[in-house]
């Protein structure tokens, strides 16, 4: 069996470094039953290593989670509590990746979360928004910037994160499933 070329317009291969300020890692659960709550990381870092052959690109990232905010003070308290991260036991939730494949027309990163002390595999639909210049000072002819999307689901509870409460007439506080949402700018590391 031979492998399938994936070509990626204007595809570059190298190391990049994630750049905390040009990126977002968010994610998104139902609350009450009736409407969604959004949050993310302010504190983050991780390598992308684009392969000769995309398919064999790598990931690595570590996530900050006493850096949450959902904004709401409150909340974001609670969640870094026991009741939910334990950040006091667990500063950190990392993501590793162990390869990418094709989903018909889709893209699809397979990797490994690990939150709480639990590792677990998680897929993330993954997009390549694009390669360019970097605009803050690089040269223009380099390409040293990229770009990437990527989307997926968790349930909590299979991290032990299963905390909740009834609400009134049925249904609980908040969702087992949490969608996750990353918006990556990675900047390449050119050989001096």
């Amino acid at each position: 069996m031979t492998a399938e070329l994936v070509e990626i317009p204007g595809y570059v291969a190298g190391t990049w470094d994630i750049d905390p300020v040009h990126s977002d890692i968010g994610f998104v659960v139902r609350h009450l039953m009736v409407s969604k709550v959004r949050g993310h990381f302010t504190k983050f870092e991780g390598r992308i290593v684009t392969a000769a052959d995309p398919m064999e690109s790598t990931v690595t990232a570590t996530i900050d989670l006493a850096s949450i905010d959902t904004s709401n003070q409150q909340r974001d308290d609670h969640i870094r509590s026991a009741d939910f991260f334990e950040v006091e036991k667990y500063p950190t939730m990392t993501y590793h990746s162990s390869g990418i494949r094709r989903d018909g027309d889709d893209l699809v990163l397979d990797g490994e979360l690990t939150l709480k002390g639990v590792t677990r595999p998680v897929p993330l639909k993954l997009e390549v928004n694009g390669f360019g210049p970097d605009a803050f000072g690089g040269d223009p002819g380099v390409i040293a910037r990229a770009g990437f999307t990527a989307t997926g689901e968790i349930d909590r509870t299979d991290f032990g994160i299963s905390f909740n409460g009834p609400v009134p007439g049925g249904g609980v506080v908040l969702a087992e499933r949490v969608q996750i949402v990353l918006e990556i700018e990675a900047a390449r590391q050119l050989d001096a």
